[in-house]
């Protein structure tokens, strides 16, 4: 699982930083996660190819989290793209896209697919063999999801000195790869236990952005692998948090310990501090294993 901040800073772009959004990798997909201004130029600096991007996730319509994405679109169609892209994101999406698309007349000419979401509840919104991702709906000042992406089982691993000393004909192999029984000519039933191994655990990936302290989220990130968490505040600036529907590094990492995640990665800073190392000095006082995103940043677990 690799996960690539293109950017993470909240309200407008600098010369410097930019607004949310990143490119997660699991199990084979490449996931593009919000779409802020100056995405598709981190695309190209982070060398992901464009091609790869079928489905994109828009947490909600405030600007420095979606207005990258009409570009996006647009230069899609420049470079001929003839592959669907799928965008799963609040109501209203389709209207804000389409719209700028019908002004300029630059319809595309590859299949774009619009997945609205309207339920405040969670829910799958998108499903394969390999990865399932459901919705955390999260407490901002506008309606807002948070995306949790979890890899599935996958298959065990033969161990192929014990199927060969059985004398396993290779037509099985694939069903005790699923986990199956073999039952042999005389009856014997071979546990699938002794020839096999477990698969690798899976992994998991929770996007939290933008959002209020919000206990009601914890159940759905329980025990995730990696927690994203906005933490646009210092303790200093912590009587702002209920306002904006923002939280602060303490509040982000006490729902990191809560729900017993394995790392929190903090991010969508405001823009009036210098040192975003001070974040980590904060959350750490509350959970240990915390890692801050900057524009650039490369996570691998």
């Amino acid at each position: 699982m690799k996960i690539t901040i293109l950017g993470c800073y909240s309200a407008t772009p600098r010369t410097f930083t930019n607004p949310t959004s990143q490119v997660l990798e699991i199990n084979n997909h490449i996931f593009l996660i919000d779409c802020g201004e100056g995405t598709q130029v981190e695309l190209r600096r982070n060398k992901i190819k464009f091609s790869r991007i079928k489905h994109i996730f828009i947490s909600h319509l405030h600007g420095d989290h979606f207005f990258g994405l009409i570009g996006l679109v647009s230069t899609f169609r420049l470079l001929n793209r003839d592959v669907p892209l799928h965008i799963h994101g609040p109501k209203g999406i389709k209207e804000a896209i389409t719209l700028q698309l019908k002004l300029s007349n630059s319809w595309t000419d590859y299949p774009l697919h619009f997945h609205e979401l309207t339920s405040t509840e969670s829910e799958v919104i998108f499903e394969d063999e390999k990865v399932v991702v459901t919705t955390i709906p999260l407490q901002h000042r506008v309606y807002c999801n948070g995306f949790l992406f979890r890899e599935k089982p996958g298959d065990r691993t033969l161990l192929i000195d014990k199927v060969v000393n059985y004398d396993i004909d290779k037509a099985y192999y694939r069903s005790i790869k699923k986990g199956k029984d073999v039952v042999l000519d005389n009856d014997t039933v071979i546990r699938n236990e002794e020839l096999t191994e477990a698969p690798k655990p899976v992994k998991s990936y929770a996007f939290c952005s933008d959002t209020k302290y919000d206990e009601a989220k914890i159940p759905l990130i329980k025990d995730v692998s990696v927690l994203y968490h906005e933490s646009t505040f210092l303790e200093s600036h912590k009587h702002l948090c209920a306002k904006t529907g923002h939280s602060s590094a303490i509040e982000a990492a006490s729902i990191a310990k809560k729900a017993n995640v394995g790392t929190l990665i903090l991010g969508h800073y405001s823009t009036r501090y210098d040192n975003i190392e001070l974040f980590k000095e904060e959350a750490k006082t509350v959970f240990e294993d915390v890692e801050v995103a900057n524009d650039g940043k490369v996570f691998e677990f």
